[in-house]
């Protein structure tokens, strides 16, 4: 994520005015506000990316999606167009990996994507990891639904993700707003860099963005771009979870 940190560090707001105490099809409020994310089912799905394992550096978010072969796990294109030996942590919490650590056997980037303005509409990528035993990751932590073709701000959504500077997930959920027809975003504070990918969940459990797309998910940490999943990422999705 191309971002400019505003302090080395997440900023969490304490204090909420009684407006942001709003109320969503997906459950009440605050909105807009940043915080540790607490050990759960639903975090457990999100995680950290990895290069040459569990003792480097973590470097961008991805989430399990439901899939035939349970072993995508999606993110944005920026995130996996450097290759790799990459590992994909979920649940990673204080230097530990709760559910294992499981390899990326393939990455899935659309042709669309050059790493650069033109290609931001298409920073989503799927990445195949490893099975054990028989066994894909989402037998191990579940999976959200991939949910394309959702109208931006229908709902709010929660966005989970693992800044470079900490071992734990941050969250936040507010209502997204259209940049364009193609990008949204969204006001939540303290995403700084290494939460590219992180999913952007609704209320039903379906992820409708990846933070990305817009200046790699934007220049601020206070501000989120996802691309809006479209026909392309449709395709994809398919194309990934075809093999």
């Amino acid at each position: 994520m191309s971002r400019i940190s505003l302090l080395g560090a997440v900023v969490l707001l304490a204090v909420t005015s009684s407006s942001s105490l709003a109320v969503a099809d997906d459950g009440p409020g605050p909105f807009g506000v940043t915080a540790d994310a607490l050990a759960s089912a639903a975090t457990a799905r999100v995680g950290a990316f990895f290069r040459g394992g569990l003792g480097g550096e973590h470097f961008c978010t991805g989430s399990v999606v439901r899939s035939e072969g349970r072993d995508l796990v999606v993110t944005a294109a920026h995130c996996l167009d450097g290759g790799g030996d990459l590992v994909f942590v979920p649940g990673y919490r204080g230097g530990k990996a709760p559910y294992g650590v499981w390899k990326v056997e393939k990455s899935y980037v659309s042709d669309g994507w050059d790493g650069g303005e033109r290609g931001e509409d298409s920073d989503v990528a799927f990445a195949r990891v490893e099975r054990k035993g028989g066994r894909g990751v989402q037998d191990m932590v579940g999976g959200n639904v991939f949910a394309p073709h959702r109208a931006t701000g229908a709902t709010a959504v929660t966005v989970t993700g693992y800044p470079k500077s900490s071992s734990t997930p941050i969250t936040c959920t507010n209502k997204p707003t259209a940049h364009n027809s193609t990008q949204q975003r969204i006001a939540c504070p303290g995403f700084s860099g290494g939460t590219s990918g992180s999913p952007w969940v609704n209320g039903d459990g379906e992820v409708v963005g990846v933070l990305g797309g817009h200046e790699e998910g934007g220049a601020t940490d206070d501000i989120s771009f996802s691309v809006v999943f479209g026909d392309e990422a449709v395709r994809l999705y398919h194309a990934a979870d075809g093999e």
